[in-house]
């Protein structure tokens, strides 16, 4: 089922503000290990970068096929697909019960820089995990990368602040208004647990990110990456 929400991305936006996330990608692409004949699906794609090397890897034998619930991000991926084995579909991420996917049929899933915004709304945190379970065949690896707790730290109370003090809003809501959901290792360890996965990995890493240059169009810099 293709997305029908406002669409608030923007490719080449999130090129100008975030073209660094693709680029930090070696120990999650270790851990995913893509070979020859492999059928990967690829959670939140978003412009379609690193599907694209993760498509060349599998080579003409297997199959990628990467989801995003952006119009922007998918039509930039789609222009720019060459290969015969990467498909890229418009698709609600926090809803993929409703794609044609949750068949055992894959046998890897894989989500880079994402899940912090797909897992937003706590109602998705029940669902989503159960839902990649179920897509994966048995003994199949999901594989993923996205912030943590203390990510952003000081962004986030500044704008928790915000919204209590200037918005008259509660701290609890203020916390719930969050565009993003930074969960510990201990949380995801339960939630992956919860559904069957057995977890090999789950760590949390110290990782410093120097911001791109601010842009008058607000495409760079930190309200860019917001």
């Amino acid at each position: 089922m293709a997305n029908t929400k406002a669409d608030h991305w923007s490719s080449e936006k999130y090129q100008n503000a975030a073209g660094f996330v693709p680029q930090l990608t070696t120990k999650v692409l270790e851990y995913l290990s893509p070979q020859p004949g492999k059928r990967i699906l690829d959670i939140g794609c978003g412009d379609g970068q690193l599907t694209t090397s993760i498509a060349s890897r599998v080579t003409e034998t297997g199959q990628v096929l990467g989801l995003d619930a952006s119009p922007s991000f998918i039509a930039t991926a789609q222009k720019s697909n060459t290969l015969s084995q990467l498909n890229i579909e418009l698709q609600d991420c926090t809803k993929l019960d409703q794609h044609e996917l949750t068949n055992g049929d894959w046998d890897k899933a894989f989500s880079n820089a994402a899940m912090h915004w797909i897992l937003r709304a706590p109602e998705t945190r029940t669902s989503f995990f159960g839902d990649v379970y179920r897509a994966l065949k048995p003994g199949g690896r999901f594989v993923f990368e996205m912030g943590g707790k203390g990510n952003c730290a000081e962004l986030h109370t500044a704008f928790t602040a915000a919204l209590t003090t200037v918005g008259d809003l509660s701290l609890e809501a203020a916390r719930e208004a969050s565009p993003w959901f930074f969960p510990s290792v201990d949380w995801m360890r339960k939630a992956l647990d919860d559904v069957g996965f057995d977890v090999l990995v789950c760590e949390s890493e110290y990782r410093p990110t120097k911001s791109t240059e601010s842009r008058a169009d607000g495409s760079g810099g930190l309200d860019g990456w917001v």
